[in-house]
């Protein structure tokens, strides 16, 4: 396995344990807020997240949806052979930029959180431009 490939794939599974991550932060966040016996129900009626808890799964949902793109990038690089030091710095940027959005948001800072979110997204978009190369 090349060092880029290696690089690509590692920063998937970094990405990945980080959404695990702040899946467990959304879960006790909810905890604290309306307690087990509600979340272990069907959470009919449950009441809206406020607050850290709120911030909490909402980044953790937003995390869902750029995993999935970023996921899907990272495995058609591995796939189509295309892994080089763009893709894996890429990829990278991607997971430091989620980590920071994660704790951005977590704390409730706007505008930084949204600069966080614009700047994983520079490394998907560079992710991807090596794959429209290739075509």
């Amino acid at each position: 396995m090349s060092p880029d490939l290696h690089s690509l794939l590692f920063y998937l599974l970094l990405s990945v344990i980080l959404c695990f991550v702040q899946m467990l932060i959304a879960a006790t966040g909810a905890n604290t807020q309306v307690g087990l016996p509600k979340l272990a129900g069907n959470r009919e009626g449950l009441a809206e997240m406020v607050g850290w808890a709120g911030r909490a799964r909402r980044a953790h949902l937003n995390m869902i949806e750029n995993l999935v793109l970023f996921a899907a990038l990272v495995l058609i690089t591995a796939i189509s052979g295309k892994a080089n030091a763009t893709t894996a710095m890429g990829a990278m940027i991607f997971f430091w930029a989620r980590l920071a959005y994660a704790v951005i948001y977590l704390i409730g800072i706007p505008w930084l959180r949204t600069l966080a979110w614009f700047v994983s997204v520079i490394g998907m978009v560079m992710i991807a431009w090596v794959l429209l190369q290739a075509l």
